[in-house]
């Protein structure tokens, strides 16, 4: 039995989109045809590419492993197309953790695109676990992080530095001195972002280092939820300098100094195997151009 583009551009859509009728309705496939043509490909390849969990396809080892070399055979076509012949034409696809995705992400695709205005990106925000997860599935090129990771099949190339600031509203008591010890770091009520997240780890590593235990109030997922918060008196906040500019400018938060080590850098996460084609390198040239 042969293997087909098709087959081949279905078990790529079924990876990005994460549901097998997505991908259906991309290439325009019934859903009958799409299953017994994405069972077919498996029986040519020899191993399985997804396995079934109830009505979900989770993507297997070997999947994970062919997958950069479909996507090559996918842009290689992309690039055969009228559209295309432009090298510098198509979908960018990126995913990014919060701040850089709010802060970083739309100045620099703006003078991007300038370049380039054939360029139409595709941007996905989450959390460093969630950037992760979608350079290891194949639904983005591109992935910016903001807190460690490792990852055998990824490469993740250290970007630009940042630092995270504690900050607490003006109505504080701390807000007089613009400092906080300890002592005083585990009396206060904290409200942080989730686990997954990259401003949580590199806050979580800071408190351990220094051998201290806080009082967790909130966890949330928006830096603007978090803000809020700790405007409202719930409890003291960390974030990354980028997201709190404008509050500490206009007196709406005050910075506190801390014994905490809170620097860190964001980082480049790409495919190890994936062989980019050339708007996706220009992209990364350009990123490492910023580091």
């Amino acid at each position: 039995m042969s293997i087909s583009i098709k087959k081949l551009q279905l078990f790529e859509a079924t990876a990005r989109l994460g549901k097998l009728t997505k991908a259906a309705n991309e290439l325009a496939l019934s859903q009958s045809a799409a299953s017994q043509a994405l069972k077919e490909l498996e029986q040519s390849l020899g191993y399985p590419l997804f396995e079934r969990v109830g009505r979900d396809l989770l993507i297997t080892e070997n999947g994970l492993k062919c997958l950069p070399k479909v996507r090559q055979i996918a842009d290689l076509l992309d690039s055969l197309q009228l559209a295309n012949l432009n090298p510098m034409s198509g979908v960018l696809r990126i995913v990014a953790s919060g701040t850089i995705a709010t802060y970083l992400l739309p100045k620099l695709l703006a003078d991007f695109i300038r370049t380039y205005p054939e360029v139409t990106p595709e941007v996905h925000i989450g959390n460093t676990q969630m950037v992760i997860d979608y350079l290891d599935k194949g639904k983005a090129s591109i992935g910016l992080i903001e807190g460690p990771a490792v990852h055998k099949r990824l490469k993740i190339t250290p970007w630009q530095e940042d630092k995270l600031q504690v900050f607490c509203p003006p109505h504080h008591p701390l807000a007089k001195k613009s400092a906080i010890n300890l002592k005083q770091l585990q009396q206060q009520s904290w409200v942080l972002r989730e686990h997954g997240s990259g401003t949580r780890a590199i806050f979580d590593a800071a408190i351990e280092k220094i051998g201290a235990q806080i009082n967790l109030a909130m966890e949330l997922t928006r830096q603007s939820a978090i803000k809020e918060s700790v405007k409202a008196g719930l409890g003291l906040g960390c974030l990354s300098q980028l997201s709190i500019a404008e509050e500490l400018k206009n007196g709406g938060l005050v910075a506190l100094q801390s014994p905490l080590n809170l620097s860190r850098r964001f980082s480049l996460v790409t495919h190890k195997d994936s062989h980019h084609n050339l708007l996706t390198q220009k992209f990364i040239d350009y990123l490492l151009t910023l580091s």
